[in-house]
């Protein structure tokens, strides 16, 4: 049975408070990401997987730390680390730049 939009809530609220002081992704990433699924009252391991192969932007070979196929792709950082190396530039002027590339990606791939 699907969960009420408060259930929801209410375990989103317990899950942000229990992860709020987290900052380590080596030691973290797929509790939080196993968490954040039951959140909603999925089961990640019948939805997503962990460490998934891909090819990234530049044509080498690299993991994202979770796929679930159609839906979402995620880079996990521990706190204070950048993602720009994950997007193939370092640094980006700006968020707007940083922006522009993910929309500018997300039309080459879903166009072909």
């Amino acid at each position: 049975m699907p969960l009420s939009w408060n259930e929801i809530k209410s375990r989103a609220i317990e899950f942000s408070k229990e992860c709020e002081d987290e900052s380590s992704e080596d030691a973290e990433a797929k509790s939080f990401w196993d968490g954040f699924f039951n959140v909603l009252g999925l089961t990640r391991r019948r939805l997503a997987q962990f460490e998934v192969q891909v090819k990234k932007y530049g044509g080498n070979q690299g993991f994202v730390d979770l796929f679930w196929p159609g839906m979402l792709l995620v880079e996990h950082k521990s706190k204070g680390r950048s993602l720009d190396n994950a997007y193939g530039k370092n640094p980006f002027n700006s968020s707007a730049e940083r922006v522009e590339l993910l929309f500018g990606l997300y039309k080459k791939y879903s166009s072909s």
